[in-house]
């Protein structure tokens, strides 16, 4: 079952995410790019929470916000015709 949370509440956790964690969120970003190929949200979640001992709620925001970047990255580089 997944759960967002709220815009408000999403930017309270990652702006204590590295006070909370020690770690910023670029850090965060790479553990993620060079983690295992999981595809789905909840699964990377789980990973990242699992394997680096952070709680499920500052994982899920982390995994949330490299993919809204993620996202926001792709839409901003043009398609190539062929």
């Amino acid at each position: 079952m997944s759960v967002t949370h709220s815009p408000e509440t999403h930017a309270l956790l990652l702006a204590r995410i590295p006070s909370v964690t020690g770690r910023d969120l670029h850090e965060w970003f790479d553990h993620l790019e060079k983690g295992p190929g999981l595809t789905r949200c909840s699964e990377r979640t789980n990973w990242l929470a699992d394997e680096h001992g952070i709680s499920h709620g500052y994982a899920q925001a982390i995994v949330q916000e490299y993919d809204r970047r993620r996202r926001n990255r792709s839409a901003a580089i043009p398609r190539q015709r062929r």
